[in-house]
């Protein structure tokens, strides 16, 4: 995996960040609005997130499929070898909810497989990003890198996932806002074998960097997503020795299908 491609791509995600802050942080922004109505905050976001990042992409020779721009036809997209998958602003209710828990997400796919990705969190000034083969990094206190920097100084500046830690007892992370019977009664056969049990709940594609970053073991999800909502993340996890299986198999989620719905998952710790 190239750098120059995971460098691009957290350029364009801080950038975007930048932007969305600058909606989220309006005093004048009405945030009783739910719906993607034209004038929203969530929609105003989205938007101009949108634009900035496919301005840094379109540079490079990958096609983009963003969730703002969804509708490109599968008889266009199946002759994509290798795209850009984004989400401009993954975590609608936690926007809205104003919580902090939404983020960037962008990631590289070759072959249906996700070979990058960048995910940020503008509130926390978190960043995680990751690459086949370079390792998977989280960057925190982000102030934003310049034009110039070089993929060892992004490195230096960050630290390897996972990270080692001491806890105690089996940690399952789970949707703040989707927990479905589903994903209860999964939790409950892994009570069965894990004597100790931690749930913790989280927004966004946040709940699988938590099992990237070792401060998870799994995180189960019966409930609908899209390709951008995991594409980034499914690439940091890789990178940092977990995977994103389809529930009941051992097959990874693939991705620029020609349904761009996700089947139900489990992101879980190899390690």
């Amino acid at each position: 995996m190239d750098p120059v491609y995971i460098l691009v791509a957290v350029r364009a995600a801080l950038a975007a960040g930048k932007e969305i802050l600058s909606v989220y942080n309006d005093p004048e922004a009405d945030f009783q609005v739910e719906k993607k109505a034209d004038h929203s905050p969530l929609t105003i976001a989205d938007r101009s997130a949108h634009q900035i990042i496919s301005s840094f992409l379109e540079k490079t020779p990958y096609p983009v499929l963003s969730e703002e721009g969804r509708h490109i036809d599968y008889s266009v997209r199946k002759d994509w070898d290798t795209l850009w998958i984004v989400d401009p602003l993954d975590g609608t209710k936690e926007f809205i909810r104003r919580n902090g828990e939404f983020t960037v997400n962008i990631a590289l796919v070759c072959k249906g497989v996700p070979v990058a990705g960048v995910i940020y969190v503008p509130v926390k000034g978190e960043l995680y990003f990751a690459g086949e083969g370079v390792g998977a990094y989280k960057m925190t206190d982000v102030k934003g890198p310049g034009p110039d920097v070089s993929w060892d100084q992004l490195v230096s500046s960050s630290f390897s996932l996972p990270v080692a830690e001491e806890r105690s007892g089996w940690v399952v992370v789970a949707s703040r806002s989707h927990l479905t019977l589903e994903t209860e009664n999964y939790i409950h056969t892994l009570k069965e074998a894990h004597a100790d049990i931690q749930l913790i709940s989280s927004g966004s594609s946040l709940k699988i960097c938590l099992v990237a970053e070792g401060k998870a073991d799994v995180y189960p999800r019966f409930a609908p997503t899209m390709e951008w909502d995991t594409a980034a993340g499914h690439a940091i996890a890789k990178a940092s020795g977990a995977e994103i299986y389809q529930a009941g198999t051992s097959l990874p989620l693939v991705y620029n299908k020609e349904e761009l719905l996700n089947p139900w998952f489990i992101v879980e710790s190899r390690r």
